[in-house]
């Protein structure tokens, strides 16, 4: 243990300044092994670091000792030591040791949440940079269902990212965040984002992400192309469909309009569902059906009874037919009113004129957001263009195909 002394009292000695701390960082990557070897003995030394004061060692320490098993009877007061810590620490600090940022759920992501946002915030140099502990702030809102609370990273728009990992895996979990918050077209965005992402080998993640992606569109669109915009990745335009196979033919199925042989083949593939655990997706799509020939109803009926609608649609009963209504109208999928008195349903255009304040508002907080993003893609051109690796690689590429404007002059030949 004298070894692990030593490298506390450099944490002590070495964390005044920003000149030691280069030093400091230096020795414990060269003594992380040694810390990870005693890791069930470092509570102590815990104990002898200040975590506003030493945050680099503290953080080493608190990794190597968090590295093995916790017993279930320290869980708890681990918990509040590493939120004791994120509170605490030093961003500046923390910074140089980003491949040390790791979350410990210890089965309690409630307790979690709040200490991790307070982490990201500390440790990204801005809103716009998406950081490694991004994903497991999401995964841990979706643990405590929490859904909201992820908005606080999914509402920022990322510009800068260190690792693709990272990326698929924020887009995935927010994609679970909007699904749990019913907000569909979002959470269509962000799956998107994952099946069309560059990737020189097929992610697991993607393949995850593909399935959902089907199943939301359903539920969201009503219908789903299985055609891939051309900027997917060939890789994933080769492979994902082979992984998703019975979720392309629930989409064939579905795309039929009959209820009866949707149900009947959900009910058929019911455990693969489940061992994907789509199966709340999929009840939701075999839920949407309904909605979906309702909504055909209206682009040929003015007023329709809600007996008719149940009969149509194969509901069990106009009761039932009411309530599908009644949703719909509140979810702004359809606009109707429906006479109490003799069950009739009259189905109307809609009513937005678009010229509202609101709707104005709306639409200027849209376009700002344009600009804003073409300003950032010219910036990011920009320093691509000056970029010494791209220019190598674009000069090789050039002198392949680069010929002179006109043919080399032919000889003269003497007639």
């Amino acid at each position: 243990m004298e070894a692990v002394e030593k490298v506390v009292a450099q944490i002590q000695g070495l964390s005044g300044s920003v000149a030691d701390l280069g030093q400091l960082h230096h020795v414990l990557k060269q003594s992380d092994e040694l810390l990870r070897s005693n890791s069930a003995r470092l509570g102590p030394f815990l104990d002898q670091l200040d975590p506003s004061l030493h945050s680099l060692g503290f953080l080493y320490l608190l990794d190597a000792y968090t590295s093995s098993p916790i017993p279930r009877e320290q869980a708890n007061e681990v918990v509040l030591l590493i939120a004791r810590f994120i509170n605490s620490c030093l961003a500046g600090q923390i910074r140089l040791a980003h491949d040390k940022d790791q979350v410990m759920v210890l089965e309690a992501p409630i307790r979690g949440v709040a200490p991790m946002l307070t982490a990201i915030r500390k440790i990204r140099p801005s809103s716009e940079h998406l950081t490694t502990l991004h994903p497991d702030f999401l995964f841990l809102c979706i643990l405590a269902k929490f859904y909201k609370t992820g908005l606080c990273v999914l509402e920022d728009d990322v510009f800068e990212v260190d690792q693709p990992r990272d990326l698929f895996l924020y887009c995935y979990y927010g994609g679970m965040i909007y699904i749990g918050l019913k907000r569909f077209g979002k959470a269509l965005e962000l799956l998107h984002n994952v099946v069309t992402a560059p990737m020189s080998t097929l992610s697991a993640i993607a393949v995850e992400a593909y399935k959902k992606y089907i199943l939301v569109s359903l539920i969201h669109l009503g219908q789903f192309s299985s055609h891939f915009p051309k900027y997917t990745s060939s890789v994933a335009q080769r492979s994902l469909k082979n992984f998703c196979q019975i979720y392309l033919e629930l989409a064939i199925r579905y795309s039929s309009g009959n209820i009866a042989d949707l149900e009947t083949f959900v009910q058929g593939n019911k455990e693969k569902f489940e061992a994907d655990n789509n199966m709340g997706l999929v009840k939701q799509v075999v839920s949407s059906i309904y909605k979906r020939n309702i909504q055909r109803l209206t682009q040929t009926y003015l007023t329709l009874s809600l007996e008719d609608i149940a009969t149509t649609v194969k509901l069990s009963s106009p009761k039932e037919a009411e309530m599908h209504v009644l949703q719909m109208i509140q979810d702004g999928q359809i606009h109707a009113t429906i006479n109490q008195k003799d069950g009739m349903v009259r189905f109307l255009e809609d009513p937005e004129q678009y010229k509202t304040c609101g709707m104005i508002e709306h639409m200027d907080c849209s376009i700002q957001r344009i600009i804003t993003l073409s300003k950032k893609l010219t910036a990011v051109d920009e320093l691509i263009s000056c970029d010494p690796l791209y220019l190598a690689k674009v000069g090789k590429e050039r002198q392949r195909f680069d010929f002179d404007d006109f043919d080399s002059v032919p000889q003269k030949f003497n007639i």
